[in-house]
């Protein structure tokens, strides 16, 4: 996504939108002087009998006379930034649905409204501007619609040229445009190719560790699920980022260390890439398979977030790492009552196949907390019991820090990504006990799933690292939500960036 942004900090009444055709005019809670009496916007709201005070609730479109579509909306900054975002998207649909090539935002206001405002309006705008894959057959007369190019914004110059949000929206396109793939079109082979050409394209290294080498370093629990596909194609895939001011270690100098590599925060990212799930012997329904291409989604968060990160050149060595697997039903697949031993020596009752995402993670989690970061991350869609609690508008957290929690709220309220705390109490770990087993993996009850999830996965990491698991029940929403319009969200990339934005200040100091 190459957006192009024009800024202007001043503006005149009389060349409101001369900039383009389609325009967004963001107004404060207060009417502007020059807007009252008889302007064309208060004739339209006549017309339409409406109150200034009700363009907080719905726009206003407005055909100007030479043919340009204009969208009036109120912003009240007392609301939230997920409220903002909502407003901002569905005042944008219609301007976009347009595919112009150039958008010209205009905010009117205070200096703080209209900084508020253009921000939020440029981040929306950016995140929908572009069309997600699809596979339909174009006719020969019919011409592909043109992206968004340009946005003009006029009222508020944002001193580094709005190229952070620009990032992040870049960031959140890669994971939606990853999540939508056909599962034909994604499978860990394919997947793993994607990877490798956006590691040479961002400079990060890159190391694979694919199912025979899982399997001798004696990553039982990963190499349990994968062992089900033909090919054995899955692999725990390690990205690094560092910042260009820091000099790169090897893989295996940081590995080995003890301590961090340099002053800047050292953060571990971990992602669950399930690129299909049929549930294995536990096969799921039809009703349920559906979409299952989409429970890779948590490595393509990952992958948003250091794409992200490495365009805003953000100062923290942040290492992602990718479970990348399939699910299947086969001779050699994984099944009830089997027990496995995972890389950290832990044996694992087998309760039931669907619970896979947990028996990825739990190497994973295991090989990044032997690098010894500072925090620790992970997103996955894990449980439906998540989607029980909260539904499809927030995403679940659980931690092994109550500060933690605290801080993912605040950092979930600002991105405008939602999210809610859940308990982690040492003593849901009795449901976990096994007669045979050091673990079980699951119980059969599905009651609180999402706290036992997580108790599981926290017996994998090694050390005392400050840890975070999302659990992304608002990967998918009909009609979208928040900023995004689309029905999957790319939910995890905004909130996670800022998460690592508030870690610059050190706050994972040990409890």
């Amino acid at each position: 996504m190459a957006i192009r942004i024009v800024q202007s900090a001043t503006l005149s009444a009389e060349n409101l939108t001369d900039s383009t055709a389609h325009t967004l005019i963001v107004l404060s809670v207060t009417m502007p002087e020059h807007l009252s009496g008889q302007s064309q916007l208060q004739i339209r709201l006549a017309r339409a009998r409406m109150q200034y005070a009700d363009l907080a609730k719905n726009a206003l479109t407005l055909e100007t006379p030479a043919g340009g579509l204009q969208r009036w909306v109120v912003l009240d900054q007392a609301s939230t930034p997920f409220q903002r975002h909502t407003q901002l998207r569905k005042a944008l649909k219609p301007l976009l649905d347009e595919h112009p090539a150039a958008l010209a935002i205009v905010v009117l206001g205070s200096e703080q409204e209209r900084a508020a405002a253009a921000q939020a309006a440029v981040y929306v705008a950016a995140v929908n501007a572009a069309e997600l894959p699809k596979r339909k057959s174009q006719s020969q007369d019919k011409q592909t619609p043109p992206v968004l190019e340009t946005i003009h914004v006029q009222g508020w110059e944002q001193p580094d040229g709005y190229a952070s949000l620009l990032a992040q929206a870049a960031g959140n396109l890669l994971t939606r445009s990853l999540t939508v793939l056909p599962p034909n079109m994604l499978t860990p082979t394919l997947y793993r190719e994607r990877i490798r050409s956006l590691a040479s394209e961002h400079g990060w290294e890159i190391t694979e560790y694919d199912v025979p080498a899982l399997r001798a370093m004696g990553a039982g629990a990963f190499v349990a699920v994968g062992q089900g596909s033909e090919p054995e194609d899955a692999a725990i895939v390690h990205l690094r980022y560092v910042p260009k001011s820091m000099p790169p270690k090897s893989m295996s100098e940081v590995s080995s260390s003890t301590a961090p590599a340099a002053s800047v925060p050292k953060v571990a990212l971990v992602g669950k890439g399930i690129c299909f799930d049929t549930g294995g012997h536990n096969l799921k329904p039809a009703r349920y398979m559906l979409n299952m291409h989409e429970d890779m989604n948590g490595s393509a968060v990952v992958l948003g977030m250091l794409q992200a990160a490495t365009q805003m050149a953000l100062p923290m060595q942040l290492d992602g790492w990718l479970a990348i697997a399939q699910n299947h039903i086969g001779p050699k697949a994984y099944k009830q009552n089997d027990v496995v031993t995972a890389l950290n020596g832990r044996t694992i009752e087998i309760m039931h196949t669907d619970a896979e995402g947990r028996m990825v993670l739990a190497d994973t989690l295991t090989l990044a907390s032997r690098g010894k970061p500072e925090f620790m991350m992970d997103f996955a869609t894990l449980t439906g019991s998540m989607i029980t609690a909260l539904g499809d508008r927030y995403s679940g957290v659980i931690a092994n820090q109550p500060a933690l929690l605290c801080k993912a709220l605040g950092a979930g309220h600002s991105s405008g990504e939602r999210v809610n705390a859940f308990p982690f109490d040492a003593d849901y770990d009795e449901d976990l006990d096994s007669e045979v087993a050091d673990i079980k993996q699951c119980t059969l009850d599905g009651e609180a799933d999402h706290i036992l999830a997580a108790r599981f996965l926290s017996t994998f990491i090694e050390g005392d690292v400050p840890w975070l698991h999302v659990d992304l029940s608002a990967a998918r929403r009909k009609g979208g939500l928040g900023a995004v319009g689309s029905d999957v969200t790319g939910f995890g990339v905004g909130f996670g960036l800022a998460m690592l934005q508030a870690l610059q200040t050190r706050p994972t100091t040990k409890e």
